[in-house]
């Protein structure tokens, strides 16, 4: 992604301490993997089948792409993978960990230290009152991670939000609270970041600043696991899951 409104990195972003933690998970295997994976909503009514029978593998440092029409169960997946929901049956492996097995409890430790979920809407990724410097430092001691706030100011800088350090969310645009909400994402190293739709509501230039963060952290080790219709997320996908009736099309 080239051009006057695009970036990049000049190095890896990940190369910097404020990456690593005390105790790095294993990371020779899959970010994620699912197994038959079945997943069904109950209504007064009716039984609603989101995921039937999904066996897919998510590598590590590339970015997946979900595609698939409304109703096609990529939300119910992004769900899975990032520890929000278990399946009705099957297997879900989050950095090698058995999720489906794990109790609530365990499964809300292994979504901090492993996960980041990115909404939609990149406010309601960010709380209201901390500035950017305090929202990486909070996403970091939450994952575990230990960070200085100059390991924060170099990571923030990398993602082009270095004027912006002590600036709230309300004083961001939606592009910049995006990209912080990327910063917060990879900060401690997770195996897995999620985002549902991240350009939706994104300008042209702003969606293709948040690709391109997504993109160049990706290629240094973080798997970024993206649901979108949008041609330019599809442009840097190194794979793609296409859904189709909650099942794993063909390509």
């Amino acid at each position: 992604m080239t051009g006057p409104e695009g970036f990049r990195f000049a190095d890896d972003p990940l190369a910097d301490p404020v990456f690593r933690t005390s105790a790095p998970e294993p990371d020779d295997g899959p970010a994620a993997i699912c197994r038959d994976v079945v997943k069904t909503y109950r209504t007064a009514t009716e039984s609603v089948t989101a995921l039937d029978g999904v066996t897919l593998s998510i590598p590590r440092a590339q970015v997946t792409v979900v595609v698939g029409p409304s109703g096609s169960g990529k939300s119910s997946l992004l769900r899975l993978l990032a520890c929000v929901d278990r399946p009705d049956s099957g297997e879900v492996r989050i950095a090698g960990r058995r999720v489906d097995a794990l109790r609530a409890r365990e499964r809300r430790a292994l979504r901090r230290r492993q996960v980041a979920y990115l909404f939609q809407r990149p406010g309601e990724n960010l709380l209201p009152y901390l500035d950017a410097v305090g929202q990486v430092r909070l996403a970091a001691a939450l994952r575990g991670a230990r960070v200085s706030d100059a390991e924060v100011q170099d990571l923030l800088g990398r993602l082009g939000l270095g004027a912006r350090a002590d600036h709230r969310p309300g004083q961001l645009s939606g592009g910049e609270q995006q990209r912080l909400s990327v910063a917060c994402g990879v900060v401690g190293g997770p195996a897995l970041v999620v985002a549902d739709e991240p350009t939706a509501e994104l300008d042209t230039a702003a969606a293709e600043r948040v690709l391109t963060a997504m993109e160049d952290l990706a290629a240094s080790g973080v798997a970024f696991v993206i649901s979108s219709h949008d041609p330019r997320a599809m442009a840097i996908a190194d794979g793609f899951v296409r859904l189709d009736h909650g099942r794993v099309a063909e390509a």
